[in-house]
């Protein structure tokens, strides 16, 4: 008689096993024990709960050294699977479960290969000695009966901010007033953490509201969410900028956060011996100096604009502009306008230009990967978010999770399936575009925009109606090509043809995050973090080593009590959690021990 074992037999004998295993580990010193339950090519990604890092073993060896150096201290335990386990085919059993260490709550996602682990997620959920105020935790916000001389919620609200940065200093200054900073101050203030952002702005969301006048999201809102407050249900599949703007501004005042307006971070130093940094901003125009504990450098996922330096611009008798400069093209109704660059701003503002009747022309250097935003939305984004994502019980916090418990060393054999089936019934758009001399990519290896995201964070493009322009003619293309000199009306390419211009838009790029360190800290300190951003892949623009995790984001970087936290919606609320964790953990003076710091191969 044949007996047939279920998937979650199967997933709890494994917790069952790997309980057991690390109990004697930590008693013998011996982790051989765990290793036998994972394959050969396993992964094990934590995110917090072990390493306080963000860092993944690839492979035993790796898994052991990880696991000798942690298991003394984070002691995990107290497996639990949160309801069934089920077969996703090929074999692979996949299970939720819980678990405990010490000090936190953590929950993962695990992928068994004939009864052994192949993928294995560890996050940090929450500390158990400094939950967040919420639900039975959560304040009363008035006081009952007679208090005579009371002072109500806006009088304390007035004071707190009144005094903070005179008499009160934050114990972490946010440099960057956007979705990214704001989310994570969201976060610490839920942990009891004294947060203050500080953006050059004049107020909340005008990151987003000075860009050019068609820009909106090109993410669907499944995918967009901040921390704790989704979009409403009915909330545009495309935020247009102004409305993500004025969200922006209404989330700063829901959510409470200490945020100062109009506020250039000027420099900052820090000091060894008080563990304190030193930043002088100017704010509405006076001098103020800060001494937070910790510094967090919210500028985006990228750096300073990247802004070429070709012969004769200072000739030119037109306007010339990075993209980020540019605030729309309805100035230029029947004038001629040259884009350099192929990627999303690039597309977007040759669109814009051509709508408001400007010539336009976009001068491609190196290939491009294109997507249509309904493919993308279809067969990348659309299992985990969608609305159908949220009928079958996947929200965007579980989502985050599944998508989170993908090691990045396989996320391109995860990815290319769904890319190659977009290639073949996208078939006829590609053709149409490169007939017109548009030249493509899908990454070096195939594996599609998500990857190269990841690895340079740029060189892709996801159409919501530009290519179309391209590919009927109606945005002019010049392609390979670059501008070799400018002159006073006009471009010179690398071909010797000669465009004239009234715009030139340099949509160029960023440099690294680090390229602030250096600005308002130092090059010594820039150069000592490192690059940030990119994996080591090998692949263009993201030269190796492997590191297996983003360079430099949201974990310790090799300056003491500097950190960078950026990245897309979906990145900055998902990783503001594991950053926020780490930041107050220390403000509480737990003991932290961090493994697998990366050395630094990249200065920038």
């Amino acid at each position: 008689m044949t007996t047939t074992v279920s998937p979650t037999q199967t997933a709890q004998a494994f917790l069952d096993n790997l309980e057991r295993a690390i109990s004697d580990a930590r008693d013998s010193g011996d982790v051989s024990a765990v290793t036998d339950l994972f394959v050969d090519d396993c992964y094990w990604r934590d995110l917090v709960a072990l390493s306080w890092n963000l860092t993944t073993a690839e492979g035993k060896d790796d898994l052991a050294a990880m696991l000798m150096a942690t298991l003394p201290h984070s002691a995990p335990g107290n497996f639990e699977l949160i309801g069934e386990a089920t077969d996703s085919g090929d074999g692979i059993t996949e299970a939720w479960y819980t678990f405990t260490t010490p000090v936190l709550r953590g929950k993962g996602l695990m992928r068994l290969r004939d009864g052994k682990c192949w993928t294995f997620l560890t996050s940090a959920q929450e500390l158990l000695e400094f939950p967040e105020n919420k639900g039975n935790r959560r304040i009363k916000g008035a006081e009952h009966g007679v208090v005579p001389g009371r002072k109500n919620w806006l009088d304390r609200r007035t004071e707190a901010q009144q005094t903070l940065g005179v008499t009160t200093q934050p114990y972490v200054l946010i440099v960057g007033g956007g979705q990214g900073g704001i989310g994570l101050a969201a976060r610490l203030r839920r942990l009891g953490v004294d947060a203050l952002v500080i953006d050059k702005h004049p107020k909340p969301g005008d990151q987003w509201r000075s860009r050019y006048y068609s820009l909106s999201l090109h993410d669907p809102v499944w995918y967009d969410h901040m921390p704790y407050l989704p979009f409403p249900d009915d909330w545009p599949v495309f935020t247009p900028k102004d409305k993500m703007g004025d969200w922006l501004e209404s989330y700063v005042k829901i959510m409470e956060l200490d945020y100062w307006s109009n506020t250039l971070c000027q420099s900052a130093s820090f000091d060894e011996a008080t563990g304190q940094w030193t930043v002088e901003v100017e704010r509405e125009g006076e001098h103020l100096t800060l001494t937070p504990t910790q510094l967090v450098m919210a500028t985006g996922m990228s750096g300073i604009p990247n802004m070429p330096e070709i012969p004769g611009a200072e000739t030119f008798e037109g306007d010339l502009a990075h993209s980020s400069q540019h605030s729309g093209g309805g100035r230029y109704t029947g004038k001629k306008a040259v884009v350099l660059g192929a990627n999303n701003s690039a597309h977007d503002i040759c669109a814009d230009l051509w709508e408001n009747g400007a010539d336009v022309t976009m001068i491609q250097r190196s290939t491009t990967h294109i997507v249509r935003s309904e493919s993308l939305m279809r067969e990348v984004l659309g299992p985990l978010y969608s609305e159908e994502a949220l009928a079958g019980g996947i929200d965007h916090e579980t989502a985050d999770l599944i998508f989170g418990s993908i090691p990045y060393g396989l996320l391109a054999q995860f990815q290319i399936p769904a890319w190659d089936t977009i290639r073949e019934q996208d078939k006829d758009f590609y053709d149409r575009l490169e007939a017109a001399g548009f030249m493509l990519d899908f990454g070096d290896d195939g594996s599609g925009l998500f990857l190269k995201y990841l690895r340079r964070g740029s060189g892709y493009y996801i159409d919501v109606g530009a290519s179309e322009l391209i590919a009927d003619g109606k945005v002019k293309l010049r392609a390979p090509a670059h501008i070799t000199e400018i002159k006073p009306r006009s471009v010179v390419l690398s071909d010797g043809t000669e465009l004239e211009a009234d715009l030139i838009v340099m949509a160029t790029g960023f440099g690294s995050m680090n390229g602030w360190a250096a600005k308002l800290i130092s090059q010594d300190v820039a150069d000592k973090v490192g690059k940030c951003w990119g994996l080591g892949s090998g692949t263009t623009k993201d030269p190796g080593p492997w590191e297996g995790e983003l360079r430099n984001m949201w974990k310790p970087t090799a300056q003491q009590n500097l950190w960078f936290h950026g990245g897309n919606l979906h990145q900055s609320r998902h990783y503001s959690r594991y950053l926020a964790l780490q930041l107050k953990a220390r403000e509480a003076g737990m003991n932290v021990s961090v493994y697998g710091q990366a050395p630094v191969h990249h200065l920038q």
